[in-house]
Formats: C-alpha cells, structure tokens, sequence
C-alpha cells in the first residue's frame, strides 16, 4: 500500500490543460502522486471536497524592506503577508537599504532568510553603474532570480538610465534581466510642470504614456542590438503591451494586480494610497492588459508589494512616497477576478505558478507535477470575504484595497508537504527556503 505524507483528498485540482477532482499526494516535499489514491495511506488526510487545489502561487514582484525599516515590512512579516494570502514564494527586490548590489550583501540577505522567512524567497540583484563588472558572476550566484535594472527613477538609489550603461549592463552576462521601464529623462524634463500640493492624479500625467512606451522601446532596440533577454515588470499601458507583441522572442513581461484592478478614479478616493510607479492609469489602460492577459501577451502577475508608512503616503503630492502594499492581498483579487470571468484558474495558475517559474528558470516550481515541489494553493472559489486593514500583517498596516469584497478567497497555504496556513491561522514555525533557479550555482 502507497504511503504518503499528506494527501488532499478529492479537490478540483488545476492543471494546465483544465480542470480534475483528483486526490494529491506528497512525499518527502514532492509531489508524488495525482489522480485516484482511495487505497493509499497518509500521516495526514485534508478533505478538499469543494476546494480547487492550485500549484503553489508565486508573486515575482515584491519589497520586503528588509534590511530597511522594520516600521513598514521585515522579511518576517512580509512572508507571513505572504501565506496568509496563499503564496508559497516572493521574489524580492533589491532596493533595500543598503541596496542588493554585490556578494557580501546578497550572502547577509540569504543568511538573514533562515528561520525567519514563511514562504520560500527569491532575490534580484540591482545593477548599478560601478557594479556592472561583476554583474555576470551575481547572475549566476545562488538564489539570485535576476538582476534588476531600474531605467526610470523610483524608490532607492538605484538607477542606469542612459544608453551607454544599459548597453554595458545587457553584455555582462546572459540571464534574462528584469527592468522597471520609464525614461527618465522624460521624467526630470516633465517635473518643472508640476508643483507640491496638486491633485494626486498628476502622478499619471506627470509619469505618461509616452514616458514609459520610450523607455521600453529604448530597452527593446537594446536588447535587440545585443541579443540579450529582458522581462518588462509592471507594463502599464496599451501602447507598451502592442509594442512588445513584436519582441516575443526576446522579451517577456509582467502586468500587476493593481493595473488590472484599479482605476485613475481610485486618486481621487485614496489620494496617496493610490500612488505608485508607474502609476495607475485610465480605463483603456485596464482593458488593454485584460486583453493581453487573455491572447497570451502577459506572462506573469505581480503585485509590486512596497509599502511605505502612513506619514509617508499623506505628505502632499509629488512628496507622496509611490507604492502600495500588496502582497496579502493579490491572490484574494485575483481570485474575484475569476469569479466575474475575467480569466480562468488554470489561467491564473499559468500567470502565478508556471509563468514565474519559466521567466525566471524556478526550479521544480509552479506547476502541479510528479517530481516537483509540494507547493499547493487550496482555494474556496464560493467564500465571499471583505478585506480588511485589521487582517494586514505588515506593520505599515494598510491597503488600497480595504472595503472591497472578494469572490474566491485563499484556504491554506502548503509548503512542500507542510500546511503553513489554514483557515487564517498560520501555522508551526517559519521554514521558507531560497528558491533555486536554473543557471545558478546551488547554495
């Protein structure tokens, strides 16, 4: 008789080509088993009758502030966020203080995982122009996803805007790059226009369309003149999701929850809580990202969790500090996305499971297969829930999304074989591990 460690009996299990009621079984945190295991035997049975079971969700795009300001977000508390939501990993961003930018500091930022971190993490390095000789060796470091490369001013220090070092950047190494695309010359041309204290919707004006489709054409005909792969993150507009159609063989992108949720009437609602880079835009924006995400454009969906403290976010726009929380609450949103027939959930399972798992080469990651990682998100599609601050576990304490009422909501949390999260309560100690990627070294 087949004997299990945990088996998840009966759910409606969620693989790539549709939808099975099947048992799930993992053994010595793999999978091990998917189909009818009536005979077999498990230290611990989970009844998922009703449940759809989801490979373990990821959100590629997240700032846990840590090393920064333990006031906002930690690594504890941002993973915590994390499966509490029902995600089993986080990619997370350089931008800390001191920033990700060399080995020393990315050994400190693994180290500072063990015991500490929920859900399974895996790091971006930041380019920067004095670091750019030692790119290609950080690329391939343990655990490291991708090297990020911030074109276009945002929070942190670090940047490469002009042509000559982006070029540098994209010959010192071969792994995919990961970009926050805005010209930024656009940018400082445009500041003058504005003045402390207008509407917060000047964000978008201020931060156009044209700022960011000139950035991402600047990066494509770069990359295109060295062959080198980039992922476009938080793609904002139509015009910049059209444009990358025509570089499919060598550019991959990523639209965030917020993009595909809210709208420029969310400024004069929230103020500063809807400030971000780049910003949120008008309604035509929106429905050229659903159109993307249903004809195959989008690759993945990130939240781009940065929180900042409430001081922050109420200072006068353009002092309002950009970035919004949302690492808690992507799974839950994008679940009521499903449920008004937005998408589907193998289709979501594609954008959070086997989209971050290809973009970046996660290993054993993002699909529910024999052999890979017993990573699995239980969902209850029927369970209505409001989300509210007071569930927030980042110390920042809010979100944008407080009052909305979501469709489909996050049952447990399973992190190779452990149940981590269940029914809101998290459970035992934190075991995250580093995410291993492919053409790393192994740590």
């Amino acid at each position: 008789m087949d004997r299990f460690d945990l088996i998840l009996k009966g759910g409606h299990v969620v693989m790539p080509w549709g939808v099975e009621e099947a048992d799930l079984a993992i053994r010595a945190g793999r999978i091990a088993a998917i189909g009818d295991l009536r005979g077999a035997e498990a230290a611990e049975v989970v009844n998922c009758r009703g449940l759809h079971v989801l490979p373990g969700l990821i959100d590629p795009h997240v700032h846990l502030r840590d090393p920064g300001d333990a006031k906002v977000e930690t690594i504890a508390t941002g993973t915590k966020a994390a499966v509490l939501g029902g995600l089993t990993a986080v990619f997370d961003m350089p931008n800390t203080a001191p920033a990700i930018t060399d080995v020393a500091r990315l050994d400190a930022k693994r180290a500072g995982l063990a015991g500490v971190a929920w859900c399974d993490v895996g790091l971006y390095v930041g380019a920067t122009k004095t670091n750019i000789a030692t790119l290609a060796d950080l690329e391939h470091q343990a655990n490291v996803c991708a090297i990020k490369v911030f074109a276009g001013s945002s929070t942190g220090d670090l940047m490469v805007e002009d042509d000559e070092n982006l070029e540098r950047v994209m010959r010192a190494g071969r792994r995919r790059i990961a970009y926050h695309s805005e010209d930024e010359y656009r940018l400082q041309a445009r500041k003058p226009m504005f003045t402390p204290g207008m509407p917060h919707r000047n964000h978008m004006e201020w931060r156009d369309v044209e700022c960011a489709l000139l950035g991402t054409r600047r990066l494509m005909a770069l990359a295109r003149r060295t062959n080198r792969p980039a992922h476009i993150l938080h793609v904002s507009t139509a015009e910049e999701l059209d444009y990358l159609s025509e570089y499919r063989d060598l550019a991959t992108c990523e639209v965030l929850l917020n993009h595909l949720t809210q709208t420029d009437e969310a400024y004069d609602r929230l103020g500063g809580y809807a400030v971000m880079n780049p910003p949120i835009r008008d309604a035509r924006h929106l429905e050229a990202a659903w159109a993307a995400v249903r004809d195959g454009r989008v690759d993945c969906v990130g939240s781009d969790h940065a929180p900042h403290s409430r001081e922050a976010k109420e200072r006068p726009w353009p002092n309002t500090a950009a970035g919004l929380t949302g690492v808690q609450t992507i799974v839950p949103l994008m679940l009521d996305h499903v449920s008004a027939g937005r998408l589907s959930l193998p289709r979501l399972a594609d954008l959070m499971g086997t989209g971050p798992a290809r973009v970046y080469g996660a290993l054993n990651k993002g699909r529910l297969a024999v052999g890979y990682d017993g990573d699995v998100t239980v969902v209850d599609m029927k369970r209505t829930r409001t989300i509210e601050e007071s569930w927030i576990v980042s110390p920042c304490g809010w979100t944008p999304f407080a009052g909305h009422r979501c469709t489909g909501w996050p049952m447990m949390t399973i992190i190779r074989g452990h149940v981590v999260m269940r029914e809101d309560e998290v459970l035992g100690a934190p075991a995250g591990r580093p995410v291993t990627f492919a053409d790393t070294a192994r740590a």
